[in-house]
């Protein structure tokens, strides 16, 4: 099958299958101008003119204020389309220097971005903020946070935020990084530029577990689909929370 309707057909499913998007939903769709929001907002406007339900996309662009980030060219690249296009900007670097930030710079800054969109969001009166994180960003978030102690999570597809009512959902939840850099490479795509941390983040957690995953694939068969068909069916009992341990005995004992 074609990489783009494979792709999209594994985003349809997604969005089915947790109640992503629905009649009339105004979906904002987070533009860092790398291939995976790229790819997520050519997908979301092809399934917006096919979907049996109607919904708005809009797109919109945080701007680091790094001299690299080539915010103009994604800007031309959706005037093109006529993609609807908004930005907001932060001086992440000026930030960073005044709060003397000494951890790795992307927590501040992702914070930082997070609720720049979720306000423009509320502004433009857009309930669902849709980012391109794959299920390979799924399966490293799983392990790092099961490795970190901190309990068996991940981004969830289809999360509630404190920002009101919005919604911040992962329509790529399903499809691997590998389908998605096969489907971009038919498009044309404008380069975001280079983060200046970048060399400190090729040192942190995620891309650690992010080429752990990679090593793994190679030695397990269908790693990828495994991995998430055990996502996606918990077995509470088994794992060492008591609150789970005692329940199915509980509920054969209710009259």
């Amino acid at each position: 099958m074609d990489p783009c309707r494979k792709l999209c057909k594994l985003t349809v499913e997604a969005i089915g299958r947790f109640r992503m998007i629905g009649e009339g939903d105004r979906v904002l769709v987070g533009l860092s101008g790398g291939k995976d929001s790229f790819a997520l907002l050519h997908v979301l406007h092809e399934l917006r003119r096919r979907a049996p339900v109607r919904f708005e996309v809009i797109a919109a662009t945080f701007d680091p204020g790094f001299p690299e980030f080539n915010l103009e060219g994604i800007r031309a690249y959706c005037r093109e389309r006529n993609w609807e296009h908004h930005t907001v900007s932060l001086p992440i670097a000026q930030i960073l220097e005044e709060k003397r930030f000494t951890g790795a710079p992307c927590v501040l800054c992702s914070r930082l971005r997070r609720g720049k969109l979720s306000g423009l969001a509320a502004e433009l009166g857009c309930g669902k903020l849709a980012l391109g994180q794959h299920f390979d960003d799924i399966a490293a978030s799983f392990l790092m946070s099961l490795c970190r102690g901190q309990g068996l999570s991940t981004m969830g597809p289809n999360v509630a935020t404190h920002e009101g009512n919005l919604r911040v959902i992962r329509p790529f939840v399903l499809a691997p990084e590998a389908l998605i850099r096969e489907a971009v490479s038919v498009w044309e795509l404008p380069r975001a530029g280079i983060c200046q941390y970048e060399s400190q983040l090729e040192e942190g957690d995620r891309v650690f577990f992010r080429k752990l995953v990679d090593e793994l694939a190679e030695r397990i068969p269908n790693l990828r689909s495994n991995f998430c068909s055990s996502l996606g069916r918990i077995e509470a009992e088994h794992l060492l929370d008591p609150r789970y341990l005692f329940q199915s005995e509980q509920q054969g004992n209710e009259p």
